[in-house]
């Protein structure tokens, strides 16, 4: 049974307008720059790397809470790329996880947890390739 389930409607592809059933997220789409397009609405790269660096944290914070961790704050940034593919594309991403309350070694192992769980982790595990790092303050 679904814990959560969400639903979103796009028309227009990279090019259009996505809004979720609920109506609280309400985004246009446009081709980057980088790849052509005029720019100046977001992307599906972009929306994957907020919603991703979103859960990630969420992960970490999860598992710092079971384990009874003195994690006091965190932060990710998320870096998405687009990449070629045979004939078409693939995505690669890279989790930059900033700790604090935690000594190194701590918050690799925390980071390490957390990637076991967050939901969008085990969705990609296997087809993309992710390159975590972790700085512990």
């Amino acid at each position: 049974m679904a814990l959560y389930t969400t639903q979103a409607h796009v028309t227009g592809g990279r090019a259009g307008h996505g809004e979720t059933s609920d109506g609280l997220l309400k985004v246009d789409l446009a081709m980057p720059k980088e790849l052509g397009g005029p720019g100046g609405a977001t992307n599906p790269e972009q929306l994957f790397a907020v919603g991703y660096a979103a859960c990630f944290e969420s992960a970490v914070r999860f598992i710092a809470r079971k384990q009874k961790l003195p994690l006091t704050d965190a932060a990710i940034t998320s870096t998405v790329s687009l990449l070629p593919h045979g004939e078409g594309f693939k995505l690669g991403v890279a989790l930059a996880v900033e700790t604090k309350g935690l000594d190194q070694a701590a918050a690799d192992a925390l980071v390490s947890a957390a990637h076991q769980v967050c939901p969008y982790s085990n969705a990609i595990r296997g087809n993309i390739d992710v390159a975590l790092s972790v700085k512990a303050a």
